[in-house]
């Protein structure tokens, strides 16, 4: 066990002010859904924003990042830096629509957009899939990085980790709702921020390292430091940079990256105070994700190449771990051993901040579409308030169970990060093209939900089995992007379209730029004043923001100050010019 006295009363008193934070607006959560799930549609931008960035700010994210870094080099990031396309394209075209919708949940967009049957089932059906199975494989990722955590840094097994860390966890977020989860959000993010820093800090001390020049300069890292990946080597390139810039971003639904937003990030912009803040709360979220984050988390990686160049040397510094979980995203915790006495009680109080945060917004989301999307809707219709909001505290402690066990079996956060990526292939064209083109139905979304499933089952757990070659996790992607894009078109050409009273009703309410509803709908003065040029303009620009201050950030790290001087004249250019264009897309 590596904390002394000091370090365990900076988790305890940070455990007891989450904890505070949990009985003091336990009674308001309680009042209904509404509060529950939304806080009410009170809450300011910045809150929302910083919320959503600290529910991605979770325990596996720093050691994804190690594993990604470890294996492949600083370039292999683009796998998730792609996914700021589209977050920034969340921000100009869809952040205002939502909360335009007024629903509960996202998944109460179904019943607003399709009619009948089909989107009645699709409701029910996609409420279990998403908040039960797709939610229990995140948390389950999230729970096992706190059993690798745990047991370098505390030597408890998993068995007591999954019990200790989730019961503390369930009995906050069935407390607190919503509005416990954002405001602690803020507090958990500024703690692991720090902690963060920390850890790269001192990281960055070790003699094998020899600080930030001898790290840059170190041979062990002479492949590993590059932004982009080496295209004389187009077996590297295709899989890291061009596939998930050119099919990724828009083609695959992964929780917190969702094309047109969802999950969490829907419920951040539906409980905003109006569309303005709901526009202001996603853009600081994909500010903050992207440029401010990643570097403290890379760092401490490439360090851990010098300190800990194998698995074996993390296995001889670490003889008592269960060898199952020993891999490179254990390396993460494994630097963390070199902090001094307090401030390491400082850094695992922000790990545990990052497990909790993430773990309750997860546990809020899913009993929202729990109880609104399908007990609501289907089983009980006309209970109290007061009922629904037990039910959904019921729910909360059964999606906990299940990520726990779930946790149990998993080896790493790449396994789980390549299974939801494949699962998710070739839904995501449907979720920005619903909003803006009135021939999607119901069963488009239901046919790529199933097909897109079934093709991640048989690269799973069948392909292999029946004597075929391995294929490339990016090809897998591939080839389930092309089936499911064919299947739902095909299937949405060939099926009746959304009743026409419903598509108007929509449309009223929605007022979606562009000219995909002219055909079937009464157009309004409104929708056409807004200028879908603008958009597309502030969402280039808003990239090249992030990523010029990303690039930016990495050359003055690496000692290239040439390269970080043109980075920050892009910065500085594109930015001027986003802040002009902002007032065209109703930016105030």
């Amino acid at each position: 066990m590596q904390l002394t006295f000091i370090d365990w009363t900076v988790v305890f008193v940070y455990g007891v002010l989450a904890l505070a934070v949990g009985i003091v607006f336990a009674r308001r959560a309680g009042k209904g859904t509404h509060e529950f799930f939304l806080s009410g549609r009170k809450l300011p931008w910045w809150l929302l924003g910083t919320s959503m960035v600290a529910t991605t700010f979770s325990t596996d994210t720093p050691n994804l990042v190690t594993d990604l870094v470890r294996t492949g080099g600083v370039s292999q990031n683009w796998m998730w830096w792609a996914f700021l396309i589209t977050g920034m394209c969340t921000v100009f075209f869809y952040a205002k629509l939502w909360r335009r919708s007024g629903a509960l949940t996202d998944i109460g967009f179904y019943e607003l957009r399709y009619s009948g049957g089909p989107a009645a089932f699709l409701r029910g059906f996609r409420a279990l899939y998403l908040g039960v199975f797709f939610n229990v494989m995140i948390m389950a990722t999230v729970s096992l990085a706190a059993i690798k955590i745990s047991g370098v840094l505390l030597g408890i097994d998993k068995y007591t980790t999954v019990l200790i860390a989730g019961t503390v966890t369930v009995v906050y977020s069935a407390t607190a709702g919503l509005w416990g989860v954002v405001v602690t959000d803020l507090l958990l993010f500024v703690i692991a921020m720090i902690g963060s820093f920390a850890a790269a800090y001192f990281a960055l001390q070790q003699p094998e390292v020899g600080g930030l020049a001898g790290m840059v300069s170190n041979p062990a890292l002479a492949d590993k430091l590059s932004l982009l990946p080496d295209f004389s080597d187009w077996t590297t390139v295709l899989p890291v940079l061009v596939i998930p810039i050119a099919v990724q971003w828009w083609s695959t639904w992964y929780p917190g990256a969702e094309p047109g937003g969802g999950g969490y990030v829907a419920q951040r912009m539906l409980a905003a105070r109006n569309e303005n803040e709901s526009m202001r709360s996603t853009l600081w979220f994909n500010i903050a994700h992207y440029a401010l984050r990643p570097w403290p988390w890379i760092i401490v990686a490439l360090c851990s190449l010098i300190v800990y160049p194998s698995l074996d040397s993390i296995t001889m510094r670490f003889p008592g771990l269960d060898p199952s979980i020993v891999r490179h995203d254990l390396a993460y915790p494994a630097m963390l051993v070199f902090l001094p006495h307090g401030l390491l009680g400082l850094v695992v109080a922000s790990l545990a901040a990052a497990y909790m945060s993430t773990i309750s917004t997860h546990l809020n989301w899913g009993a929202s579409y729990i109880v609104d999307d399908f007990y609501r809707r289907f089983i009980a219709r006309d209970s109290s308030e007061k009922h629904y909001v037990a039910v959904g505290r019921a729910a909360t402690v059964l999606l906990i169970i299940l990520a726990c066990v779930i946790a149990l079996w998993l080896e790493n956060a790449m396994q789980a990060f390549q299974i939801l990526l494949q699962i998710g292939a070739g839904t995501g064209l449907i979720f920005l093209l619903r909003w803006f083109w009135w021939r999607i139905n119901a069963w488009s979304e239901i046919s790529a939900m199933v097909i897109s499933f079934a093709v991640a089952v048989y690269f799973q757990f069948i392909h292999e089995a029946i004597g075929f070659a391995p294929i490339h996790p990016s090809l897998m992607l591939v080839i389930g992007v092309a089936v499911t894009s064919v299947t739902w078109l095909t299937v949405t050409l060939l099926t009746p379209p959304t009743q026409a009273d419903t598509l108007q009703q929509f449309y009223d309410k929605i007022r979606p730029m562009g000219r995909g509803w002219g055909k079937v709908v009464q157009v309004t003065r409104s929708s056409e004043s807004e200028s879908a040029s603008a958009a597309f303009l502030c969402w280039f620009l808003g990239c090249l923001v992030v990523y010029g201050v990303l690039f930016g950030t990495g050359y003055f790290i690496y000692g290239a100050v040439t390269w970080g001087l043109l980075c920050a004249v892009i910065v500085v250019t594109a930015a001027f010019g986003l802040f002009n264009t902002l007032p065209k897309v109703g930016f105030e």
